[in-house]
This record gives C-alpha cells, sequence and structure tokens, in this order.
C-alpha cells in the first residue's frame, strides 16, 4: 500500500458571466436581474428539508455490506414497501455556511456523513482527488458524475459543495491494481444537499442541463488531498486567508482585486511574495525530535518516507526587514 503524498499545485481562476438574448433589445442583450437571496434561500431551504422529510438512503447496505456492494449511496423515496425506513432529515448533519454575496445571510447547510475517512483532513484550499456524482434535488435526475477520480481544485467549486468536504477526510493510501486502477483505504463517503445560494444561484455553468436556483446534491468520495499554493508563491494558500474567517475570497492585502490566495505579489510593491519570504526543509529520522523554529517561522505540512522512515517538514520564513511586526510581503513601505 502506498501512502498519500502532499503536492502544491498551481491553478488559475477562471471566472464566467451569463446572460441571456431578447430580440425586443435594442443590442440583441439583456441582464436578467437576480432574485434576491435572502428570499430565495427560505424556498431552497423548504424544498430541501421537504425532500429529507421524505427521502432515505441505502443505509441498510452500509450497515450490512452485501459481497457485491459498491458503497455508492442511492436516494429513494419513502413510500409503499419504503414506507417504514429513516428519512434523511433524522440521519444528517448541519453546518453555517455565510453567504459570500450578501453580508448577514447565513444558510443551514445539510450533508450526510456516513464515513468521514481516516486519512488527511480536507481543507477549504485543498485539491481533492474524489469520485461523484451530482443530481437534482426535484427529481434525482442526474446531470454529472465520474466514478473515476477527478482532481477538483476546492478554491473553484461551489460553496455548498466546499462546505461539505472539509467535513471529511480522504483515503489513508492505495493500492495499485495489475490493470492500473487504485483501490483506496478507507476514504470517506458523503453527501451534501446544496441550496442555490450555495450553488450556481443565477449562473450555471453555460452549456449544462443546471437551470437557475436549483438546489442540487452530491454525493462524493474523497481520495487524494493535496495542498494548494494556488500562486506558487511558497504559502499554502490556508495561511494566506488572514482572517481566519475560512474564505479564501476576502483577504486582498493590496486591494488590486484578486486575492491574497492567487496574487503572486500580495503588497503590490512589485516584488513577488516568493522573493519575500524564504521557504525550508528539515529533514528528520525516526525517533529524532522536530527542528527548533526561527523566529516568524512556521510548519506548513510534513511528509513521511514509507520506505526510510523519514520525515520532511515543510516550513516559511516571514521576514521583516524593518522589524515594523509586518511580514515583508505584507508591507509596501519597505
Amino acid at each position: 500500500m502506498k501512502r498519500i503524498k502532499y503536492l502544491l499545485p498551481i491553478t488559475v481562476l477562471i471566472f464566467s458571466i451569463l446572460f441571456s438574448c431578447s430580440d425586443d433589445d435594442d443590442d440583441g442583450v439583456i441582464v436578467i436581474p437576480p432574485r434576491e437571496r435572502d428570499e430565495e434561500s427560505l424556498v431552497a431551504q423548504d424544498e430541501i428539508e421537504e425532500f429529507l422529510q421524505t427521502h432515505f438512503y441505502n443505509y441498510e447496505e452500509f450497515e450490512n455490506p452485501p459481497l457485491d456492494f459498491n458503497y455508492r449511496i442511492v436516494f429513494d423515496t419513502i413510500a409503499e414497501d419504503n414506507a417504514s425506513k429513516t428519512p434523511l432529515i433524522e440521519q444528517v448533519l448541519s453546518k453555517e455556511v455565510d453567504d459570500i454575496f450578501e453580508d448577514g445571510l447565513t444558510y443551514k447547510l445539510y450533508y450526510l456523513k456516513i464515513r468521514e475517512g481516516e486519512g488527511d483532513e480536507i481543507g477549504f484550499t485543498d485539491i481533492a482527488s474524489l469520485s461523484y456524482e451530482g443530481r437534482f434535488l426535484t427529481d434525482l435526475s442526474l446531470f454529472d458524475s465520474s466514478v473515476s477520480p477527478i482532481r477538483f481544485d476546492l478554491t473553484q467549486i461551489i460553496d455548498g459543495l466546499q462546505s461539505a468536504l472539509t467535513e471529511f477526510k480522504g483515503a489513508t493510501g492505495f493500492t495499485e491494481n495489475p490493470d492500473g486502477t487504485l483501490t483506496f483505504d478507507d476514504y470517506g463517503i458523503g453527501a451534501v444537499f446544496i441550496p442555490s445560494g450555495l450553488g450556481y444561484f443565477n449562473t450555471p455553468p453555460f452549456g449544462s442541463s443546471i437551470s437557475f436556483y436549483s438546489q442540487l446534491i452530491f454525493t462524493f468520495y474523497p481520495y487524494l488531498i493535496e495542498k494548494g499554493d494556488q500562486d506558487g508563491d511558497g504559502i499554502l494558500s490556508v495561511f494566506e486567508d488572514l482572517d481566519g474567517d475560512g474564505l479564501e475570497l476576502n483577504d486582498d492585502t493590496d486591494g488590486d482585486g484578486v486575492p491574497n490566495f492567487a496574487d503572486p505579489d500580495d503588497d503590490g510593491d512589485g516584488r513577488l511574495t516568493k522573493d519575500e519570504n524564504e521557504n525550508k526543509e528539515y529533514v528528520i529520522n525516526i525517533g529524532d525530535p522536530d527542528p527548533e523554529m526561527e523566529e516568524n517561522e512556521i510548519e506548513m505540512y510534513r511528509d513521511t518516507d514509507d520506505d526510510t522512515g523519514e520525515t520532511t517538514i515543510y516550513t516559511v520564513v516571514f521576514t521583516d526587514a524593518n522589524n515594523d511586526g509586518t511580514p515583508d510581503y505584507l508591507d509596501d513601505n519597505l
């Protein structure tokens, strides 16, 4: 079995704007005003809670797995032969998630945690390889899926799915099969019921079957978890959430409209962030004490070699040349 290693991928941000056309307008384009987000949130919550009260999942198969069980979540209506099934509303958990577009608006996000997973925790700026299914709440029809693991930058997915995944962990490792496929061990298994305000609201992906203001269900199975450094500046993106609120988009030191986690020059002084801090690596053997850190040095992550037992600790030193208490990469007054 192979352990899962951390990687430091670099990704780019993609923003899209959708619009509708009308022959009644001179230039052929009109913008459809969005619904009020607070009003729509109430509609969405009612629809989701109604679903949770009237549907169940195949919990009995998870409790006593048949030999050919694929550990996939299946939803169905509580009716007729299934009238005695336990409704989802009695099995789900929930968390409060803020709307990133409207201050003061908070959603109750319901998620189903069948198995948390025993591997690495999933952070909101991580890159996760997972298989999944996306279905409409209204009729459980499938709009997207992948049996094979797909690699997702969690800063680029809808807020509802991102927030749910952070309640899970990845696999402890994997085994390579003779046919080249991988079998993962002790991975997470879950689902999330996403209100439109934490989904696509009035901007669904171009060309998709997702309509405006759709409530969605994602089932997911996270495997590989990688630590994200989206702008390649030597600081893991989780450490660029300066206010610690778990939102990566609202930390923008230089006010240039690009959040720090995606900005290679955080303070806008013309010097790249990677040149205004210092990255270090320490290699220790089994039984060795951890290294003594410098002032303003923090550990970002560590990786252990299964063959040698050596552990490599990766750190960043936030240098402060003028000793004013502000790290150089956030200080444009140097």
